[in-house]
């Protein structure tokens, strides 16, 4: 009895949410265009979160490559459509682009980078999308980000 009230035990802390223990989240991305989540929560006690963000495929970046970036879900698109114009050598995103809120570098198939966000600068209810900038990707490569 004793072994199956551990077992259970163990599977409930295992089941829990990545960010409700801190203030951080991993996220993945693969070769099929997706990210492993469509949507993360930051605890508003958080000064800042950071995103630890993984390319699980093994496609070069030139060809299918990814990064997580976080913007006012009203800002996406002009952001993408700036940063097809800024290319890869810059990572689909415009330099300097006040309307990118974080973003990662642009990865290739097993590489990995993070993203900080200082949380003062969300606004609880505002809504926020993550994507990949990488161009057509944000078609099926998004999700939203929330302040609770």
């Amino acid at each position: 009895m004793f072994r199956f009230a551990a077992i259970a035990a163990a599977s409930l802390v295992l089941a829990a949410p990545a960010f409700a223990a801190d203030c951080s989240v991993q996220v993945e991305a693969n070769d099929a265009m997706q990210f492993n989540t469509k949507s993360i929560d930051v605890p508003k006690s958080c000064k800042s979160f950071e995103v630890q963000f993984k390319h699980a495929g093994k496609l070069p970046k030139a060809s299918m490559g990814h990064n997580w970036v976080l913007a006012k879900t009203a800002d996406m698109d002009a952001i993408n459509k700036d940063g097809i114009a800024a290319g890869l050598a810059s990572g689909y995103l415009k330099a300097g682009d006040a309307r990118v809120i974080a973003a990662t570098k642009m990865l290739g198939g097993g590489e990995s980078d993070k993203a900080t966000i200082d949380v003062s600068k969300l606004k609880a209810g505002d809504a926020y999308t993550f994507f990949c900038s990488f161009p057509g990707h944000a078609a099926l490569m998004k999700g939203t980000l929330q302040v609770k």
